[in-house]
């Protein structure tokens, strides 16, 4: 997760990070990323069920129960074995978390553990009742899913009307004063979409967008022919950059992120460079206390089942279960040959990525993406867009 508007518009500084000591237990929820300790935030899927048949879905979801899923009562344990372990955010997902009859009794049980609760959906089960409940325990943040304008949109969701849907959603949870973003992920289908996806937090006040580079998992296995050329990633990476900019030039401070391809840090240094070479120097203080790819150190997924992966996109990859042991013992097994080479995944990395100047600063980039593409979960990112001349190799 790149902070766009953080870092290219000044909005922190590395003083601000290290204020709290870079703990992130102390550390405000927009400078989590920039914590030492690294305790992970967790996806908890909390039911495959999903009321929508999104083409990019990594979860594969469905309209139908799975016969696996977890129980209130133990998702509420899972709750509580999070907080004894110290993650500082647990974000409920699922399929469509929404669709859970148990919610905001979740929500609620997380933020009295002492964590931050934030809940990832496609907004159009939102009913203003529910926003209202979920306003009260103080959950911290709704990110919505959005593919696009309309036809775009109901297109990628394989349903009709879902935009409309979508957008009220938005709209009752921020009137009940909740705090609201928007999720988009880029592809060659949406891409054009970008500006009017700027346009619209213009027009609703929505204080938060993070736009996703394209995982080739779950249902976006298929999607591979989808992914952005590098020139195209390159040309909306800058785009994202110069209207961030202009945003926040004309006093709009929107909190603009890019997520999963870590390249884009360096390729915001690199401008920088040019720029303002002063904030690029601050830039690559925090780009290093962010440090890249976070998959199985900073963030982790459990599934619904109970089962725990490295991050929500590789459910190829099962570390334990979480009702079988707690999810510290299982986050911190060294028996665990792949788990520990993960959180080292600097000394395992080949090819161009192991002798990136950068690689202390993006981490590898997006281990998923490469075993999906070449099958070596160690094999460059082909997402990467940074030729050999930007990161140093001759």
């Amino acid at each position: 997760m790149i902070g766009i508007s953080k870092l290219y518009c000044d909005t922190v500084e590395p003083s601000d990070v290290l204020r709290y000591g870079r703990h992130s237990s102390r550390l405000p929820s927009h400078l989590l990323q920039f914590s030492e300790d690294k305790r992970p935030v967790v996806i908890l899927n909390i039911t495959k069920r999903c009321n929508l048949k999104c083409v990019h879905c990594y979860a594969g979801s469905n309209d139908g129960l799975a016969s696996s899923e977890m129980s209130t009562d133990e998702l509420l344990h899972v709750i509580d074995d999070l907080a004894d372990f110290g993650s500082p955010v647990v974000l409920f997902s699922g399929g469509e978390p929404l669709l859970h009859p148990g919610i905001v009794r979740l929500a609620d049980h997380a933020v009295k553990s002492g964590m931050r609760a934030v809940i990832s959906t496609n907004g159009t089960l939102i009913t203003s009742q529910l926003a209202e409940e979920l306003a009260q325990i103080g959950l911290s943040y709704i990110g919505i899913s959005l593919d696009g304008t309309r036809e775009i949109h109901d297109r990628f969701r394989g349903v009709t009307g879902a935009f409309d849907q979508t957008i009220q959603g938005l709209r009752i949870a921020a009137n009940a004063g909740i705090k609201t973003g928007v999720r988009f992920t880029v592809t060659k289908r949406n891409v054009e979409a970008v500006p009017e996806i700027f346009d619209l937090l213009e027009q609703e006040n929505i204080p938060r967008v993070c736009f996703y580079h394209l995982v080739y998992t779950g249902r976006g296995e298929g999607l591979l022919g989808e992914a952005l050329s590098h020139d195209a990633t390159r040309n909306t990476v800058e785009y994202i950059i110069d209207r961030t900019a202009a945003l926040h030039s004309n006093g709009k401070k929107i909190e603009v992120l890019t997520v999963d391809n870590h390249c884009d840090g360096p390729y915001l240094y690199l401008r920088l460079l040019r720029e303002n070479p002063d904030r690029a120097k601050k830039v690559l203080e925090l780009l290093r206390f962010n440090g890249g790819n976070s998959t199985g150190v900073g963030v982790a997924s459990i599934g619904w089942d109970g089962s725990v992966h490295p991050d929500q996109f590789w459910r190829n990859h099962i570390l334990g279960n979480v009702q079988t042991k707690p999810f510290g013992e299982i986050w911190t097994n060294k028996h665990n040959d792949f788990l520990m080479k993960l959180k080292n995944k600097k000394q395992y990395v080949t090819g161009r990525c192991s002798q990136c100047r950068y690689l202390d600063i993006c981490g590898g980039n997006f281990r998923a993406r490469a075993e999906a593409v070449t099958g070596d979960l160690w094999a460059p990112d082909p997402a990467c867009y940074l030729t050999d001349a930007e990161i140093g190799i001759e």
